[in-house]
């Protein structure tokens, strides 16, 4: 059964004024734009607050944070970051696995009228400098297990550089340590978890404890100014050259897709998340943090993915909406223990960063009436750019253009429009796309064009639409691996591996994984000294030390020269079709 016949048919109601071949699938329920509250994101928050203060809106490995206590930690939080000397618009690290403290950490930063730079807690020193000068950040806020790393990175910086203040909590500040039965920690989380590590030093700072900042009243927030306009976000995207952009989010570009996401999946205070994607991820933290909070739902909190604990919180706490990457539920359903979990509760699940396979698509919707919904969109995008309707999905499908939003397929030169079924670059205008790139105006301007008098992203992604207006994705301008939903640019990488002392050069092409769907592997000529002495084991291990493990090659070759064109610039696409030849 393909795609299209997996689609029930569904009567297509009268189109509505300025409709597109895609509103003949559009949910009958909802308007085709919505307007954005005009307040900040914390405002969410603070209503959500009042309306249900008893209510829980975080449960991490058993313990409950209300909706009270999240809001009097966060003004607390605040009112110390307000001391620290963040003002409106400072942007604020927060280097923090899931977890209670960085929901509280987020919205505390939003609260002192400041910026959240998130960054992958997979980051290494090296990486690390970049997200503490380029933003030109003061104060960051992480965990103990990765403080000593953040703190490296600082310390290697210039004394103008440097962080001046480093907020440092403990997993084991938000749960017991002894928790039992089907909310504990799996075995093999303990140590990492519960392990109290010291506090590092910070050349030229301070180190503060979490507990010390947000357990009693201390220096007051501030007066609460910012508003819809005003950036809320700083996310870091990689690209094809140089180090990772910053894109300007501001509150409404958030708002508006925490708001539409809600509405999309049918959402309402009483839902009750599996929020195990990355928060520090737009996806997490837009469409399942912020639209969650929103509505005042409960978030169960899971730091890491586990295919057990998953099921058994599930079953406990009758989940009903599941957002994740497909590989999630392919290890769920491979898990020996499935059978004993119900996943009944459920009433919507989707995702993205990878395509669902067909089967395990046919066998949610066989098991639990539970239609997969896939959806597509970038860093640039606060995530959802599209998205599958739930009553129309198609399986392997980016779905259709999200509400409010405009996107096309162009030809990537001529910015003509392409017909259905004909590939081309999908872009897109909406209220969800980013203003542009910090302290980039080149690339801001390199990354718009104007159609129709509106203002489009190029994604740098190839797909095409077929004729019901569903986008698919073929290929990809950019070059770009993707990882079981991370994004490895990479330039990036190979950059990172240049400062190995035995690489000559290196190029990084994608390889086949039947798991992550895709890899990372590394074409190296090593230098001469250092031929037959430095193995395969040895890089990868030396790329562990200094790199995202996401982005460390799970393969190396050694050649005796990379192919090169007459201008000296390496043809990686000529090692990355070899590769894909191997197939």
């Amino acid at each position: 059964m393909d795609a299209a016949e997996s689609t029930p048919a569904i009567p297509s109601p009268p189109l509505r004024p300025g409709a597109r071949a895609h509103h003949r699938f559009w949910p009958k329920r909802l308007p085709y734009a919505i307007t954005v509250p005009a307040v900040s994101l914390w405002e969410n928050l603070a209503n959500s607050a009042r309306r249900y203060p008893d209510k829980p809106a975080l449960v991490f490995f058993g313990r409950i944070v209300t909706y009270r206590e999240l809001v009097r930690q966060a003004e607390r939080l605040a009112g110390h970051l307000h001391a620290m000397g963040v003002g409106r618009g400072d942007r604020v690290l927060l280097n923090l696995q899931n977890c209670p403290q960085l929901v509280i950490a987020h919205f505390a930063i939003l609260r002192a009228n400041a910026v959240v730079v998130p960054i992958n807690p997979m980051n290494r020193a090296e990486e690390l400098k970049h997200y503490i000068t380029d933003p030109d950040a003061k104060v960051a806020i992480t965990s103990a297990d990765l403080a000593a790393e953040l703190a490296a990175a600082s310390d290697a910086l210039g004394a103008e550089d440097r962080l001046a203040h480093l907020v440092v909590t403990h997993f084991t500040d938000a749960f017991d340590a002894g928790v039992t039965g089907d909310e504990a920690p799996p075995l093999a989380w303990r140590d990492w978890l519960t392990t109290r590590h010291p506090a590092p030093s910070l050349l030229g700072g301070q180190v503060h404890a979490w507990v010390d900042l947000v357990q009693a009243d201390g220096p007051s927030a501030p007066a609460h100014v910012v508003g819809a306009n005003d950036m809320a976000l700083l996310p870091y995207t990689s690209g094809t050259t140089g180090l990772p952009k910053g894109c300007m989010h501001p509150h409404a570009s958030l708002m508006h897709n925490a708001v539409a996401s809600a509405l999309w999946g049918n959402s309402t205070s009483e839902n009750v998340t599996l929020a195990v994607v990355p928060m520090f991820h737009v996806t997490g933290m837009v469409s399942m943090l912020h639209s969650n909070i929103y509505c005042g739902a409960t978030l169960l909190v899971m730091p890491r993915w586990d295919r057990d604990l998953a099921g058994r919180l599930i079953s406990k706490w009758r989940v009903t909406h599941w957002t994740n990457i497909p590989t999630m539920v392919i290890d769920l359903m491979a898990s020996p223990n499935y059978a004993a979990y119900d996943l009944s509760s459920l009433v919507y699940i989707g995702g993205g960063g990878a395509a669902m396979p067909q089967a395990v698509a046919q066998r949610l919707l066989e098991q639990f009436g539970l239609r997969y919904c896939e959806g597509y969109g970038l860093t640039e995008t606060a995530a959802p750019s599209h998205s599958n309707p739930y009553d129309a999905p198609k399986q392997q499908c980016l779905g259709i253009p999200f509400m409010g939003t405009d996107a096309r397929v162009i030809d990537p030169e001529t910015l003509a429009e392409m017909p259905a079924g004909q590939p081309g670059e999908i872009v897109t205008c909406g209220p969800g796309v980013f203003l542009g790139y910090w302290k980039r105006p080149d690339a801001t301007a390199a990354a718009f064009i104007t159609l129709e008098g509106k203002r489009f992203f190029r994604s740098g992604d190839i797909g095409y639409v077929d004729a019901d207006g569903y986008f698919f994705m073929t290929d990809r301008l950019k070059r770009m691996i993707n990882a079981s939903g991370f994004k490895v640019w990479p330039a990036e990488v190979e950059a990172l591996m240049f400062r190995h002392p035995g690489i000559q050069e290196a190029c990084i092409i994608a390889t086949q994984d039947s798991y992550r769907g895709e890899s990372v592997k590394a074409v190296v000529v090593l230098r001469a000294a250092y031929r037959g002495q430095v193995t395969e084991a040895d890089l990868i291990a030396w790329c562990r030390e200094n790199m995202s493990v996401y982005k460390v090659p799970r393969q190396v070759q050694f050649v005796e020269a990379l192919p090169k064109s007459g201008s000296g610039k390496v043809m990686w696409r000529t090692l990355q079709e070899a590769e894909a030849a191997k197939r």
